[in-house]
């Protein structure tokens, strides 16, 4: 007995030891080397990179908004996260190669032929897994391995169709297009010798080679059909061949099975269809995605588009009910913007409106959707012509969508392209209802005032009431959100979620809810209403804006309306202004002459006076042929109540700029002809071609000169200097303000009050300005021509956005007397002030030709003397000395 057991086991050992061996070819050898290779290497490797792709896959965050990419892979950061699960599964079929090859592949180059069946499998599974890592190089290899080594195996098949999907990752889609023609013909033979008859499986036996003999082509695996249109599908899908794409995705639905994404192929269907305006295709694909249970999102995004696609009062009422599904709080916004397409395709106006404007209100987190919102509610109104509104809905827009919305490019210009014409009709809005409220007594402005206040109470409740269905629209989505992640992870476990609040104010301290809070450095946005500082000694308007609605009485929203008639002249040339430069962009920039017109003849018809009244009749007289009526009646106008101006001179001739500018040129010379005569001594000469100038010639731009040329005349001529008196008086009376008249002045006082009396100067005497470097320094920037002060700070605040968005500087605007300011501060040293004015002088992005104006620096103590003083002439002589 005890020999039997014995022979027993050694005889088992025996066995064991020869199915061990991996350079015999016996079927213990096989099968033990197979189910090894099979399970340590293939199945377990393969259970790794299907449930790091189902885990990456499961956490994207999915794009509806454009099209679904057929087959979603890791780009190179998100692929790090997976490289723990990649390299094990290639590290157990490499092992798997290396111990159970058969035979072994100690001497690759050597090796013939492989007796394990599933060695070839190990082979692809590696290569698959390089492919996930991105490492495309190696994947090919691997393929390309493959295709030589087992040539006689369906395998083969497979790893040529890997190939192409690889080819494709790389851009090489002439290389991808040769590996899908290849496939595309074995498939075609398997389909035209068994056409209409399911084939018989084959087993995944090699077959031996024999000297002499040819290794037998195996057919091409029908389970493989799937794969083949797919990656058709996405060489379609690289090359942006849409009527590929389409063809291949519904081959591919022929033979997908259970396993196979049929939803995302139908969703992918339903949006291409969509492109090409076959709405009953792609509500028919959008219908067929809720039968194959895809995700919630997809399932919801797939209704609407079908609605969409689909119309009518049923699929409407089923979008209303979808309203009222708690789970679906999150996605209102989403629901009222499809509501609002359909609308949009009825025609229905004020339908697509009000829903577009819903969306946009419950878009809490959404921004992308916001944006559309906003965007297609400014497409509404832009097309209506009323660029104001437009304007509007375009800026919000444009603040915010993210840099990777579509049309990111296209809002932003929109909305600073109109931003210029709503500033000059508000500001023409502003100042006519100003000079309307004027009007009345003072018992009824404050009654009006007190209407305004209550009125404005009014909407700031119904603001807050709607803020309050907003918050409770945003406290449901996060009901909904804690119960789908209840019991998983951090975000389902409240304890979990408040010690992490904890700790993040003991970190951080108490944050605003804000974008952005944890930037040094934020966007900064252009504020219309200046802060206050009342070290310049200058006074300003009262700001209600910031004041608290509960705070604001009656005098202080009259405190602005002009009540005087010089602040009631101010008025009106803001206002007619403004008017004038909405035209102008109306004419200009939106070629609306209509719009344009209705501005111009605003103007016109204001019952006083303006330099503007002149300009608008000349706009409107360019915008006619001139033998038109309208053109007519504007000429008779500028001829009528302007005779003198230059614009009724070109009327009368249209060479009148051309001589204008000749006489001017000759006036030169002959004044400095005359000028030469008084320094010839020829002062009766001199006195008498003044006199004729003066009394012929009233457009002469040299006037101020020849009466001050005819004062030093007479002075020659005449013993008693009392005689130049009636010349000075006249020159200081019709040119004051000029150097003529300040020379002319000087004179006069000689004249009347005998030669000031010799004093020593006082070379050490301290000037108004002193110099500095212990100061910070503010930038002071001058404008020019009629360059709004809100579009020139928002040009500024972009420029500083660009060239020094880590100073924190900030921006205001001022009136130094008559001249519009922008103020940069503060610069903390003299080098850091010069800095930005010299970048600011070589730059002419975002400034345009507010490059080309006046700007200086001034530090802190010496800008309270500018501002209360005054005196920039004393100042820019200061700076040219010092800086």
């Amino acid at each position: 007995m005890k020999n039997t057991f014995l022979k027993l086991t050694v005889f088992f050992f025996l066995t064991v030891l020869v199915a061990c061996s991996t350079e015999k070819d016996t079927f213990i050898s096989r099968n033990y080397h197979g189910a090894t290779a099979h399970y340590n290497g293939y199945f377990n490797a393969n259970e790794l990179l299907n449930t790091a792709m189902k885990g990456y896959r499961d956490g994207i965050k999915e794009d509806y908004y454009a099209n679904l990419p057929l087959n979603p892979l890791p780009n190179e950061e998100e692929v790090k996260n997976m490289y723990v699960p990649i390299d094990t599964a290639v590290a157990k079929c490499t092992r798997v190669i290396q111990r159970h090859a058969m035979p072994s592949m100690d001497k690759p180059s050597q090796k013939r032929e492989e007796w394990n069946r599933w060695i070839d499998e190990n082979w692809l599974t590696i290569g698959i897994a390089n492919y996930y890592r991105r490492d495309y190089d190696l994947a090919l290899k691997n393929f390309s391995y493959i295709n030589r080594f087992f040539a006689g195996d369906k395998t083969m098949y497979i790893a040529e169709m890997w190939m192409a999907r690889t080819y494709i990752q790389q851009g090489n889609y002439t290389e991808a297009g040769f590996c899908i023609a290849r496939l595309d013909k074995a498939a075609e033979e398997v389909l035209g010798s068994d056409k209409g008859s399911k084939s018989k499986s084959k087993s995944k036996s090699k077959k031996k080679k024999k000297k002499g003999d040819e290794e037998e082509v195996p057919d091409f695996p029908k389970s493989l059909f799937f794969d083949l249109a797919y990656t058709k599908a996405l060489l379609a899908e690289k090359r942006g061949e849409k009527e590929n794409m389409i063809k291949a995705l519904e081959e591919s639905l022929e033979y997908a099975k259970r396993k196979h994404p049929r939803a995302r192929i139908h969703y992918a269907l339903g949006q291409l269809k969509e492109e090409k305006g076959d709405r009953g295709g792609a509500s028919m694909h959008y219908a067929k995605v809720l039968k194959y249970n895809p995700t919630y999102e997809m399932a919801f995004n797939a209704r609407l588009k079908n609605a969409l696609n689909s119309g009518g009062e049923k699929v409407k009422a089923s979008l209303l009910k979808l309203l009222k599904d708690p789970k679906n709080a999150e996605f209102k916004d989403q629901v009222y913007y499809t509501l609002g397409l359909i609308a949009k395709q009825e025609g229905d106006e004020p339908k697509t409106i009000e829903n577009f404007t819903n969306s946009a209100f419950y878009s809490t987190t959404n921004k992308r959707q916001k944006g559309l919102s906003y965007e297609n509610l400014g497409d509404i109104y832009f097309g209506k012509k009323d660029y104001y509104r437009a304007q509007k809905y375009y800026d919000s827009c444009a603040r915010v969508i993210p840099e990777t919305y579509p049309n990111y490019e296209g809002v932003k210009r929109k909305a600073e392209k109109l931003q210029s014409l709503v500033v000059a009709i508000e500001t023409a809005q502003l100042e006519d209802s100003l000079q309307r409220i004027s009007t009345m007594s003072s018992e009824d402005q404050y009654a009006f005032a007190e209407k305004v206040i209550a009125q404005m109470k009014a909407d700031e409740a119904k603001r807050k009431e709607l803020e309050a269905i907003r918050l409770a629209t945003l406290q449901q989505q996060q009901a909904s959100k804690a119960n789908q992640n209840s019991g998983k992870g951090y975000w389902g476990n409240p304890k979990a979620k408040q010690e992490g609040f904890e700790e993040f104010k003991r970190q951080w301290g108490q944050r605003a809810n804000e974008d952005d809070w944890r930037r040094s450095e934020k966007v900064q946005f252009a504020t219309f209403d200046d802060p206050k500082d009342d070290s310049l000694g200058t006074k300003k308007p009262v700001d209600i804006s910031s004041s608290p609605l509960d705070s604001l009485t009656p005098e202080m929203l009259l405190a602005n309306v002009p009540n005087t008639d010089s602040t009631l002249a101010q008025s009106q040339e803001r206002m007619m202004k403004a008017l004038f430069d909405a035209g102008k962009i109306y004419q200009d920039q939106l070629n609306e002459t209509g719009l344009a017109e209705t501005q111009y003849n605003t103007i016109v018809g204001k019952p006083f006076e303006s330099e503007y009244k002149l300009l608008a009749a000349y706009q409107m007289y360019r915008m006619y042929q001139p033998t038109d009526p309208k053109a007519t009646v504007q000429r008779d106008y500028i001829l009528t109540n302007y005779p003198t101006s230059d614009y009724a001179g070109y009327l009368r001739d249209p060479d009148y700029f051309i001589k204008k500018k000749e006489r001017e040129k000759q006036t030169q010379v002959d004044y400095l002809k005359d000028l030469e005569r008084y320094e010839n001594g020829l002062y009766y000469l001199v006195v008498t071609k003044a006199n004729s100038v003066i009394t012929e010639q009233k457009d002469n731009p040299y006037l101020p000169k020849y009466y001050l040329l005819k004062a030093k005349a007479q002075a020659k001529l005449n013993e008693d200097k009392r005689t130049l008196l009636p010349t000075l008086d006249t020159l200081i009376m019709k040119y004051p303000g000029t150097d003529e008249a300040r020379k002319g002045t000087e004179m006069r006082n000689i004249i009347l009050n005998g030669y000031s009396s010799n004093t020593v100067v006082d070379f050490n005497k301290k000037g108004l300005y002193e110099y500095t470097d212990k100061e910070p320094f503010t930038v002071i920037i001058f404008l020019e021509g009629n360059v709004n002060n809100n579009v020139a700070k928002t040009r500024v605040v972009d420029f500083n956005k660009e060239f020094f968005s880590k100073s924190k500087l900030n921006i205001a605007s001022k009136e130094l007397g008559t001249q519009s300011t922008i103020l940069v501060r503060e610069f903390p040293t003299e080098a850091l002030a010069s800095d930005y004015a010299k970048t600011y002088k070589k730059t002419r992005q975002h400034l345009l030709d507010m490059q080309k104006f006046k700007i200086l620096y001034v530090s802190q103590s010496n800008l309270k003397i500018l501002f209360e003083t005054g005196k920039l002439a004393e100042y820019e002589v200061f700076f040219t000395e010092y800086y």
